[in-house]
C-alpha cells in the first residue's frame, strides 16, 4: 500500500499531506519543524511512503533524516505558484505530484562521504563573495570622488597610502574601515580555503580532476561537493545541460502550407543559447576553467583547439563555451575512468 506525503517546510512548523495510490486525501497534519517530531510522524504512517518537499534551507537536513523511513524522499523545485494558497494546499499538490510522476525537475541531496566538503565548500564561496563585495564598496568610494583604482594595488598595505591621501579628509575615515574590513575578511577567506583543500585531498578523486588544465585545488573541491557522482549522468551532454552549458534551440511558426496544401517548414531563423535551468556554481566553475587555460596554458592542446575555433570564425566567446564544454567533458571522463589527465588523449578525441 503506497502512501504520498507532501511536506510543506517552514522554520517553526511543517504542514504533511497524505494521499493514497489512488489520490484520495486522507489527512493533512501540522508538525513542528524538528526532527525528532517529524521521524515519528513518519513512523506511524503505515505502508510504503513516498515524500515530496521543496527545495529550501532545510531540504537537505530533512532528506537526510526521513530517508531511513521511507522508500524515497524527493526535492523538487519551487515553483511559482497562482491561485489560491496556503500550507495545506501546498502539501497536498505536492504529494499530488510525486504520485503522477510530474516531478519533472528534481534535486540531488545525497552527498555520501562529502558532506564535510560540501558545507566547506558553501562556507568558502560565502566568504568569497562577501571579500568581493567589500572591494568593490572600496573602490567605489575611490571612484565617488574623482580617484582612478585600478588592479589589487589599493587593497595592498602598501599601496593603498598613495590612494588614502588623494582623498578628501571627508572620505578617508569611511575607506579605512572598509579596508580594515578587508583585511579580516581577507585572513578568513585564506583560512577557509585551507580547510577546504585539507578536506578535499582527504579524498583522491580531487587529486586526479586537480590534474586537468584549469581545475586547480578549489575548483575541483566545488566539482566534487556538486557532483558527489558521475553516475547520475549517462552522456556528457546531460552534464553539459546540469552545468548550464547546454545548446537551447528557440523558434516559432515552424510549419507553412506549401503550394499543393502539404504543410512543410518554414525558413525561419532559430536562435540559439544556454539552457538557464543549471547548478550555477559548476557554470562558474568550468567557464572560470576556460578563462585559466586561455591566459595560463599556451602549451596545452585545449588551447591549441581554442586557437582553431578563432582561427576558424569562431566568435570568443562562442569559443570559450566550446572550451568550456570539452574542459566538463574531460573531468567527467577523469572520474568515471580514475585516470589523470592525458594531453595526448585529448588532442586524438
Amino acid at each position: 500500500m503506497d502512501r504520498y506525503i507532501g511536506l510543506d517546510v517552514h522554520a517553526t512548523t511543517c504542514t504533511a499531506a497524505v494521499i493514497d495510490a489512488q489520490g484520495k486525501k486522507l489527512r493533512s497534519y501540522v508538525i513542528e519543524t524538528n526532527g525528532q517530531a517529524l521521524v515519528e510522524f513518519v513512523k506511524m504512517q503505515p505502508g510504503t511512503l513516498h515524500v515530496c518537499l521543496e527545495e529550501g534551507t532545510q531540504s537537505g537536513w530533512l532528506s537526510e533524516i526521513l530517508s531511513p523511513y521511507v522508500a524515497r524522499v524527493v526535492v523538487v523545485h519551487v515553483k511559482e505558484s497562482r491561485g489560491q494558497k496556503s500550507d495545506e494546499l501546498d502539501a497536498f499538490a505536492l504529494a499530488e505530484q510525486l504520485r503522477t510522476g510530474a516531478t519533472a525537475r528534481t534535486v540531488y541531496k545525497l552527498v555520501g562521504a562529502y558532506s564535510t566538503l560540501r558545507q566547506l565548500v558553501k562556507a568558502h564561496s560565502m566568504i568569497v563573495r562577501d571579500t568581493v563585495r567589500v572591494q568593490n564598496r572600496i573602490k567605489a568610494i575611490f571612484r565617488a570622488r574623482g580617484v582612478h583604482v585600478e588592479g589589487k594595488t589599493v587593497y595592498l598595505p602598501r599601496g593603498r597610502e598613495e590612494y588614502l591621501h588623494r582623498l578628501p579628509a571627508s572620505s578617508r575615515a569611511a575607506a579605512c574601515l572598509l579596508l580594515a574590513q578587508y583585511d579580516a575578511l581577507k585572513v578568513v577567506r585564506d583560512r577557509a580555503q585551507k580547510e577546504l583543500v585539507a578536506e578535499s585531498h582527504r579524498h583522491e578523486v580531487t587529486r586526479r580532476l586537480e590534474s586537468c588544465p584549469g581545475v586547480g585545488e578549489v575548483r575541483a573541491a566545488q566539482l566534487v561537493s556538486v557532483v558527489v557522482t558521475p553516475d547520475r549522468f549517462r552522456t556528457r551532454q546531460q552534464f553539459w545541460s546540469y552545468c548550464g552549458l547546454g545548446i537551447v534551440m528557440r523558434s516559432s511558426s515552424d510549419w507553412v502550407q506549401g503550394a499543393h496544401g502539404a504543410w512543410v517548414r518554414a525558413p525561419v531563423q532559430q536562435t540559439r543559447g544556454l539552457n538557464r535551468m543549471h547548478n550555477s556554481l559548476l557554470k562558474q566553475v568550468f567557464k572560470g576553467a576556460a578563462t585559466t587555460v586561455i591566459r595560463q596554458h599556451h602549451n596545452d592542446p585545449l588551447y591549441a583547439d581554442y586557437q582553431r575555433m578563432l582561427a576558424g570564425g569562431t566568435k570568443p566567446n562562442l569559443a570559450k563555451v566550446s572550451l568550456a564544454r570539452k574542459i566538463a567533458a574531460i573531468t567527467m571522463a577523469i572520474w568515471k575512468k580514475k585516470e589523470v589527465y592525458k594531453p595526448a588523449a585529448t588532442t586524438k578525441s
